[in-house]
């Protein structure tokens, strides 16, 4: 079952949260990550748009950060990592999706499908060896669907606010009536304070597709150390999501990472610093196993 808890952080990493580093992450305070800051790389693939990426090479296991949805990979939370992987000399990498960010593609032609099939390129062609995958709301969702397919490529899983479902999850609960007036429209749309015009805008065709995609039915086949952070102040994805996936993942070794106040995105300073420490610890377990 799944525990609230956080484990101590080692390497002097506390030394590097509070010089200058990780600990200075307000916004007028970012000019130690932008040091660091890697070069964007562009992916090709046959007959698929490119691919948006920044990396840096360095030890295994790696860290790939998945972004959320309408989201892209020079967040705060992404750029803190890449400094973090810099400081212990691990590898690191962060793109953006189909019609996300820099990437290729039109965002409202992407589904759940489309930005699995991107995070899947990025394992096979993308990175070396076993990687800590860091999915940040609906990327909480798309890593473990990476997981289930490359369970060889996965070596532990670090899920953010993680939005599993939850879309299909929360059309389904309308009212019957409600339901079939959006799908005659062919639209739902949904309010958000993330969205420019307060909205987010889903096709019936992208729920019906990520209807494909859902894990919570049945136990999800992944064996992986998975930590789980959520704020139970999240007003967009309730955190007892977080909890139906650690009640169905298989893997023995499972926590819940509950944030009194923490907020959907989880960008604030003590956020951030609870998601290295987090990592930190997956890493150097499974350096010691090793």
């Amino acid at each position: 079952m799944a525990a609230v808890a956080l484990r101590s952080c080692r390497r002097g990493l506390s030394h590097i949260l509070s010089n200058g580093g990780l600990a200075a992450l307000s916004p007028q305070r970012l000019e130690g990550v932008r040091r660091h800051k890697s070069t964007v790389q562009y992916a090709s693939r046959p007959d698929l748009p490119k691919l948006a990426y920044r990396s840096v090479k360095g030890k295994s296991p790696g860290v790939l950060f998945l972004p959320g949805y309408g989201s892209n990979m020079n967040g705060m939370k992404a750029e803190a990592l890449e400094e973090f992987c810099v400081s212990l000399g691990h590898s690191y990498l962060r793109f953006d999706y189909t019609g996300h960010g820099a990437s290729e593609g039109v965002f409202s032609e992407g589904t759940i499908g489309t930005w699995k099939k991107d995070v899947l390129y990025v394992l096979d062609e993308l990175v070396e060896g076993p990687q800590i995958m860091v999915g940040s709301s609906i990327g909480g969702w798309l890593m473990l669907l990476a997981a289930i397919a490359r369970p060889e490529k996965t070596a532990a899983l670090v899920g953010i606010s993680t939005a599993a479902d939850h879309i299909v999850t929360l059309f389904n609960a309308l009212p019957l009536e409600t339901r079939k007036e959006f799908e005659e429209k062919g639209e739902w749309k949904q309010p958000t304070k993330h969205s420019e015009d307060g909205l987010y805008k889903f096709s019936i065709d992208f729920l019906r597709e990520a209807e494909n995609h859902c894990v919570l039915q049945s136990p999800i086949p992944v064996t992986c150390p998975v930590r789980l952070i959520h704020g139970l102040k999240d007003e967009d994805v309730p955190w007892h999501i977080s909890m139906q996936v650690a009640e169905r993942i298989l893997s023995p070794d499972v926590d819940v990472i509950l944030r009194r106040h923490g907020q959907h995105r989880m960008s604030e300073r003590d956020d951030i610093k609870l998601m290295v420490y987090t990592i930190d610890d997956l890493i150097d377990k499974l350096t010691t196993l090793v």
